[in-house]
């Protein structure tokens, strides 16, 4: 790294969860070269590192229907990289996740030779045989990051410089001691133990949260002694939560559904949790867990809790659309990894709650069905753990800057 004293390195982000990232590689790159400086996309997580803000995307983060409103903003904020990159010079540049912003940027990129290290594979594998995409991949991307290891064999025989280097969630979870005493208080005097995990982002809480808390109270009909552990990703997402929960309360015959006051305790069965401990101690206190799909699957499947994996989008875009472009015959992180279904999955949407509530039914009559799935979680997801993935992604950075510095 010494020819390149003060390498300067682009990074785009667009997501929350990506700006958490890439401030992480941030910190471990610093750590190879402390002169380096970072400019771009970048969200507050990357800008409190020290990166150098052209525009913050993540407030406006989106998906699916949501995210085709944002087209025009995209187009104008590549023709404002154009004249940036024409004005800036990079040594390199960093695209994190996002590939329907950030391939567009790596495109752009390749016309001002900045290479390009991508941090987090596109999901090309979803979408089956269609080698126009990894062509795209190959031709705009120099070094790509994988998070799962099936991706690097997946992506090498494209042709495409793949390295697994982790999944980020590793590190917080082998770093995050799991409370037994808040264990054993969540589980006092209750069974079974349902935690509800609705999701991180608020418009996915919208779409999963009511069927979840509908499945609650069927369930709470047919187990007396049962408690719900709803568990929100940040305060604002809480006071989403506890709005839907008394909502939900309200509604004329409410009384009937076990989700209101228990006795005299004047306890709710509903228990609405938040922050990382309380997280972990909800999630392992759990007989099972309604999951929203995502992320906090590999969280739930980490410490071997059964789950049902929960997604209601909008299903006439997926019948007009999704359903002849995604070929992947599972959804969840857990089937995704084992190649098979461990987990029932109820996405990409789904009519009714009943064979929902049929399943949990079926489990929590049946507990050695539940044992088995902790089995498999476990033979699942403790071969694939792997510390370290910004501190491998910030290795990479450094070969890639290596690699292509000019040669004098």
């Amino acid at each position: 790294m010494a020819d390149i004293p003060h390498p300067r390195i682009f990074v785009s982000v667009a997501e929350q969860s990506a700006d958490e990232h890439a401030a992480a590689l941030i910190r471990a790159f610093r750590a190879i070269e402390s002169q380096a400086t970072f400019h771009g996309l970048a969200g507050p997580a990357m800008q409190a590192e020290g990166c150098e803000c052209l525009k913050d995307m993540t407030s406006k983060s989106a998906m699916a229907m949501a995210a085709l409103r944002r087209v025009p903003e995209a187009l104008k904020l590549l023709h404002q990289l154009k004249r940036y990159f024409a004005e800036n010079s990079f040594d390199a540049a960093v695209m994190v996740d996002s590939p329907a912003l950030n391939l567009p940027i790596a495109k752009l990129c390749r016309k001002f030779n900045i290479p390009v290290l991508y941090y987090i594979a596109p999901q090309t594998w979803a979408w089956g045989p269609r080698n126009w995409r990894n062509t795209r991949v190959r031709r705009r991307v120099d070094r790509l990051a994988c998070l799962w290891p099936f991706e690097q064999p997946y992506f090498r025989a494209a042709g495409i410089n793949a390295t697994y280097v982790g999944h980020p969630s590793f590190d917080r979870l082998l770093g995050l001691k799991v409370d037994e005493r808040r264990i054993d208080e969540l589980r006092d005097q209750a069974s079974p133990i349902i935690t509800i995990l609705p999701g991180s982002r608020r418009h996915v809480v919208e779409e999963v949260l009511p069927g979840q808390l509908e499945v609650a109270r069927a369930l709470a009909i047919r187990f007396p002694r049962v408690r719900f552990l709803v568990v929100a990703a940040n305060e604002g997402i809480k006071t989403l939560v506890e709005a839907h929960i008394e909502t939900g309360l309200r509604k004329p015959g409410a009384r009937k559904t076990g989700l209101e006051k228990t006795g005299p305790s004047t306890e709710y069965r509903v228990h609405v949790l938040s922050g990382a401990s309380d997280r972990a101690a909800a999630i392992r206190a759990a007989d099972l867990a309604l999951v929203a799909s995502g992320t906090v699957t590999l969280e739930v499947a980490y410490h071997a809790t059964p789950m049902i994996v929960m997604y209601n989008a909008s299903r006439w875009f997926y019948l007009l659309l999704g359903r002849w472009l995604i070929t992947t015959k599972h959804f969840s992180i857990p089937n995704i990894i084992a190649g098979r279904e461990i987990v029932p999955e109820f996405m990409p949407y789904y009519r009714s709650t009943d064979p929902i509530i049929a399943r949990v039914v079926e489990w929590l009559s049946a507990p050695q069905g539940l044992d088995k799935i902790r089995e498999d979680l476990n033979r699942t997801i403790r071969p694939i753990v792997k510390t370290g993935a910004a501190a491998n992604t910030a290795k990479q950075l450094a070969e890639l800057l290596e690699q292509t510095r000019p040669i004098e």
